[in-house]
């Protein structure tokens, strides 16, 4: 029966989710909080198993927010949660919150998006987590906790730097190429990992996006035509 709950939650988007495990936290139930918003008791438990209504109102989010004592942005679909020194600390019961002196870096959901014949430039969440020490962002990678985000890697054209299931970093504050570096970017079907290089002295600017691994060939193109996401800073792979 465990097992059977576990698959089913795996199945749900990261918004109910992230309901299911605050009520947790709380102690509360579907029920129970359904009761709290007001709403008949058999509301929550039709909104996360079988998808009505497909998003809470705002008013539905602020009721549900305090009865959970969590961020009501915690609760809205289609924005990202991130966790920045300048955004105001949820409370302890979060299970989104982060120790004091640490911030959460979301993962990016890019299988969502492989396939896709256009993207509207958001970057949506996983429902996962990274905990890293605000020292180490701002003094290492000199970065802002709320630019950051993890990406897993799908394929081998990044190898041996990068490899399939392996995990990077990206700085989404940080868009233009320059100076070189590996980036992620749109390339109109996915979002792919490439190492992007300027030709000199081309004018309008142009830039060649490479692969590590030599058995797939690097392409010249102009600079405006790259869909630039954000610039790699910090790679987790399995040894």
């Amino acid at each position: 029966m465990k097992n059977r709950k576990r698959k089913a939650a795996a199945r749900l988007d990261p918004v109910r989710r992230r309901l299911l495990q605050l009520l947790a936290m709380k102690g509360s139930t579907l029920q129970a909080a359904s009761i709290a918003m007001g709403r008949n008791d058999a509301y929550l438990q039709q909104f996360v198993h079988r998808g009505t209504p497909k998003i809470l109102a705002e008013d539905d989010r602020e009721i549900l927010a305090e009865h959970l004592g969590c961020r009501p942005e915690l609760l809205k679909h289609g924005r990202s949660y991130r966790l920045s020194t300048h955004a105001r600390q949820p409370p302890p019961s979060d299970a989104y919150a982060a120790p004091r002196g640490y911030s959460v870096i979301p993962e990016a959901d890019v299988q969502a998006l492989a396939g896709a014949e256009s993207w509207n430039g958001d970057l949506r969440e996983t429902g996962e987590g990274w905990l890293f020490a605000d020292s180490f962002i701002r003094h290492r990678l000199r970065a802002d906790p709320g630019d950051l985000w993890m990406v897993e890697v799908d394929g081998d054209s990044m190898e041996p730097m990068l490899s399939s299931g392996d995990h990077f970093m990206i700085d989404v504050s940080r868009t233009v190429p320059a100076p070189p570096g590996t980036y992620l970017i749109w390339d109109g079907i996915a979002l792919v990992a490439k190492r992007i290089e300027h030709v000199p002295h081309s004018d309008p600017t142009r830039v060649v996006l490479k692969s590590v691994n030599p058995e797939y060939e690097g392409h010249e193109c102009a600079a405006t035509e790259v869909g630039v996401v954000g610039r790699a800073v910090w790679a987790s792979r399995k040894l």
